[in-house]
């Protein structure tokens, strides 16, 4: 069992001089960018498929909930839910999967080896795993797009859709950092990552509206999963023309902005308190 001695235990601090500079921080939060886009890459059968599977999947949903017909009303809704539900399945699942890939060959350990903080990899991560999630999404998009066009119908667009598109994103990568944390002392935590999907799509408003759901669901979606408050929003703006500072559903723009950034502080907290938890115990031999 390999042990990790935590750098705040070391007697005598770095010299100023033998301090990473912000050169270095940002060479290494370049590099580990540069190592999920190469992944990508690699991986470019696979994204190849779920650019097709996924629109289909959507649009066999859409037939479903039609009752074999692709109804207008529901086109552009549950386009709108669909986008946001793979980004998240995406997103989450890259930056998880990368980490614990990392953890169990070994190449973890050697991040507190050198004098820069975790945080900075970290963070490099969360930027090629929502990079990395755009071309699943984006192909949703573009196939819902064209349904719609071609039905005849019209694709709105608001510039202010930005904000909750940005609180999803961020969110997102709050619950990211979150399950990597946990992965980090529980060591089958991604069975969470293979069933957080269906509660994504099912409780997540992604296709049936959180107001048509109990209140007690409604309620904790709205509190817990970081796509809920977005789409409510986006659906808002889109489907409804109402204003940012007008939403008439959830918990209205306070919300939406405050969710992410509550999400973000946990994961960061969390995260930090389970990463010192790993180290003191030596756990991550156990890979």
């Amino acid at each position: 069992m390999t042990t990790l001695t935590p750098t705040a235990g070391r007697t005598a601090p770095a010299n100023i001089a033998d301090r990473p500079g912000a050169a270095t921080y940002v060479n290494a939060f370049s590099n580990e960018v540069r190592k999920g886009l190469l992944n990508l890459a690699a991986g470019w059968r696979e994204v190849l498929v779920q650019m097709i599977t996924f629109p289909v999947f959507f649009l066999l949903l859409v037939l479903f909930m039609g009752r074999g017909q692709l109804r207008d009303e529901l086109l552009l809704p549950g386009l709108l839910g669909m986008v946001s539900l793979v980004f998240i399945h995406e997103q989450v699942n890259r930056a998880f999967w990368s980490y614990l890939g990392d953890m169990q060959s070994g190449v973890l350990e050697q991040t507190y080896l050198t004098p820069l903080p975790s945080w900075t990899l970290i963070l490099g991560r969360q930027v090629a795993a929502v990079v990395s999630a755009l071309p699943s999404a984006l192909s949703v998009l573009l196939v819902g797009v064209i349904t719609i066009e071609a039905r005849g119908g019209d694709t709105p667009f608001d510039v202010q859709i930005l904000v909750p598109a940005t609180s999803i994103v961020l969110g997102t990568c709050g619950l990211a950092l979150i399950l990597c944390g946990l992965t980090l002392v529980y060591k089958r935590i991604e069975i969470i990552t293979q069933f957080s999907m269906a509660v994504w799509f099912i409780a997540g408003g992604t296709f049936v509206p959180l107001d048509n759901m109990p209140d007690v669901t409604a309620f904790l979606s709205r509190l817990l999963v970081p796509i809920a408050p977005g789409i409510e929003a986006i659906r808002d703006i889109l489907v409804g023309g109402h204003a940012l500072t007008g939403l008439v559903t959830g918990w209205g723009l306070w919300w939406v902005i405050l969710q992410p950034l509550v999400l973000i502080a946990i994961g960061v907290v969390l995260f930090g308190r389970l990463e010192n938890v790993a180290r003191r115990r030596g756990t991550l031999g156990r890979y």
